[in-house]
């Protein structure tokens, strides 16, 4: 059960969704076109879209500035993404820590 109840019900997109669903046919580009913009690898890219690689820092910050969005942009997708999979799967349970008196 997932100990931040804070979290959303609904499991947030991997930003390789968005860049599939909605960037890639709004610009009406390719994998291949996008790769050749960003100057990173297609197979790299490829991953990142079919959702089979995380967003490192190095495409947040090539993703932000050609989307203009910034690179912290990309960084929450992925974060947000990671801790709804980890705490949905997580079996982790700490008991809160109780302040001691002072002496």
């Amino acid at each position: 059960m997932a100990a931040d109840r804070d979290l959303p019900k609904f499991k947030p997109p991997h930003p390789g969704e968005y860049l599939r669903l909605d960037i890639l046919p709004a610009l009406n580009m390719t994998i291949t076109d996008l790769a050749e913009h960003l100057k990173v690898s297609r197979a790299s890219l490829s991953e990142l879209v079919n959702e089979r690689r995380s967003v490192s820092v190095e495409m947040a910050q090539r993703l932000g500035q050609a989307f203009g969005n910034g690179t912290r942009f990309w960084m929450m997708l992925q974060m947000q993404y990671d801790i709804w999979e980890a705490e949905r799967d997580s079996e982790i349970f700490v008991k809160r820590v109780k302040p001691t008196k002072a002496a």
